[in-house]
């Protein structure tokens, strides 16, 4: 016995999650399947036309007819909603009108479907892409011209002591952004800056995201005048935006300070005990990509005025891009152009000087940068590819009408909870806001009139039962924002599942008691 050899302990089974190419793949593969199982099926859709100052319906079976764009004809059609919502442009996309959902012909995908539309999804995409390659590139740049390890030196030793101020303050900020005007793909773009001063300051890439991400997903999810959100599903619901907004500004303020109050507790135990670190075992990858300041030359290179001006410009960059999507109506391609511009004047900077790196590399350097994003760019538009599959087979509208049969006969605090995770399903098949509110407010509106509920209590189970999904669904933007920081999703899923837990609960107790109060 002696001498009996000693077992190996057994290595115990660990599930691991495929990455994000895959997950979407599969996504996609069961999207197709779906399109054979789901009864298809259609609502007649209406439409403003701006050429003719008509209304454009579109039926079940694809055939178009035109009405006065009257509110006669609004209430004709069953559409409670403001004419002037159409015709001032306040909504623009296709609504569903109510009971004319019609079962039609099935219309399976091919197993062509799969790779075609992820091709079709990555075109559909690229004024997003485009703008993810300029700031990739731009990033590029300011990395190649020292700018950031200078300032980063600087701004560390500044913070010392008071690192998590930081993490308030931008989360803070994101909150107010989302709620504001649901800037969320757009927060993309505050990765680059932010990244590396939360690894100099000795945080993992969970906070990152945290801080970045979820923190503006948690101010969408409680929109108060987002226009994207709240203000469009309002107008589709038939209401003003401005009912409800009481009960929005609560749940804003609660779900802030639990947001903080969360990552306030993950990142005291991450800097404290960095074993801690949900994302512990990429931690050398992830900074290996995002740390700036590695090496001695490095930390002695001085913070000259010409670095500070370049940081300075690409700092700027930032604020402008939130003025100009706020107030001024900026989309993905004028957004690009400005970091373009911006770009273009950082790389002279950089090419030029005693320690300049010329036009082949500052060149080489925004090619390089822009490069690195391709695969968060492709994401993005392989994300699409799984809803076109979905439109396509006519089985999103299916889905619509049977979830709408759950609540037509349900009353109360039941109907509003039901629909709040209805809300939460749909989030997964139409992950875009502006998307679901002009397809399901026209249906499920109308349904809280008869069991005597608040429209405005129907936009707010919208919201968090949307924004609860996308805070998971590998349809939206958590994929592209995954694969930005190499981050496996079952690490991001540890992190995030007690916010999706606490929106629903939350969110379950404040619309039981919009419903309770309003009809006292």
């Amino acid at each position: 016995m002696a001498n009996a050899e000693v077992q190996p302990p057994k290595k115990k089974f660990k599930l691991k999650m495929p990455g994000a190419f895959v997950i979407l793949f599969i996504l996609t593969i069961l999207a197709v399947m779906a399109t054979w199982v789901i009864p298809a099926g259609s609502y007649a859709k209406l439409t403003y036309n701006q050429a003719t100052s008509s209304l454009q319906i579109k039926s079940p079976t694809g055939k178009t007819t035109r009405a006065p764009a009257t509110q006669k004809e609004l209430d004709r059609l069953g559409v409670k909603i403001n004419i002037d919502q159409f015709t001032s442009g306040g909504i623009s996309e296709a609504v569903s009108i109510p009971n004319t959902y019609q079962r039609l012909k099935q219309r399976p995908a091919s197993l062509w479907a799969v790779t075609g539309s992820m091709v079709r999804g990555t075109i559909e995409a690229v004024d997003i892409m485009v703008f993810i390659f300029v700031l990739g590139g731009l990033i590029g740049v300011v990395k190649a011209s020292g700018a950031f390890e200078s300032g980063l030196m600087a701004l560390t030793k500044k913070t010392k002591g008071h690192e998590f101020l930081l993490i308030f303050l931008v989360a803070i900020l994101m909150v107010l952004g989302g709620t504001l005007c649901g800037i969320e793909e757009e927060a993309v773009a505050f990765y680059p800056i932010l990244v590396p001063i939360f690894i100099a300051m000795g945080y993992d890439s969970i906070v990152c995201v945290g801080a970045i991400f979820l923190a503006s997903s948690v101010g969408t999810a409680f929109s108060t005048i987002n226009p994207f959100s709240a203000v469009i599903a309002s107008n589709a619901a038939g209401i003003d935006f401005t009912q409800g907004i009481v009960w929005r500004i609560i749940g804003l303020i609660v779900a802030a300070i639990f947001l903080i109050l969360y990552l306030y507790w993950y990142s005291k135990k991450v800097k404290n005990q960095p074993t801690f670190s949900y994302t512990y075992e990429d931690r050398e990858s992830f900074n290996h990509m995002w740390s700036v300041a590695s090496t001695n030359d490095q930390i002695k290179t001085s913070f000259s005025m010409r670095k500070k001006l370049i940081l300075t410009l690409f700092v700027v960059t930032f604020p402008i891009m939130v003025w100009g999507v706020m107030s001024q109506g900026w989309w993905f391609p004028t957004m690009a152009s400005s970091f373009l511009v911006f770009a273009i004047i950082i790389m002279f900077l950089t090419a030029t000087g005693p320690n300049g790196l010329g036009e082949k590399g500052v060149v080489d350097a925004f090619v390089a940068g822009a490069s690195s994003l391709v695969g968060v760019s492709l994401i993005i538009g392989l994300a699409r590819g799984i809803n076109l599959v979905m439109n396509e087979g006519l089985i999103s509208d299916t889905i619509l009408q049977y979830f709408s049969s759950l609540v037509a006969h349900v009353s109360g605090p039941i109907f509003i909870l039901v629909l709040m995770f209805i809300f939460f399903i749909l989030g997964f098949i139409v992950p875009s806001s502006s998307g679901l509110a002009v397809l399901a407010m026209p249906i499920f509106a109308p349904l809280a009139d008869t069991v005597n509920i608040p429209r405005f209590a129907v936009v707010t189970a919208y919201q968090f039962g949307q924004y609860a999904m996308l805070f998971l669904a590998p349809t939206g933007l958590v994929m592209a924002t995954l694969q930005m920081l190499d981050m496996k999703y079952s690490h991001w899923f540890k992190f995030v599942w007690p916010v999706v837990v606490f929106v629903l609960t939350f969110g379950g107790i404040l619309l039981v008691l919009e419903v309770l109060i309003s009809g006292v």
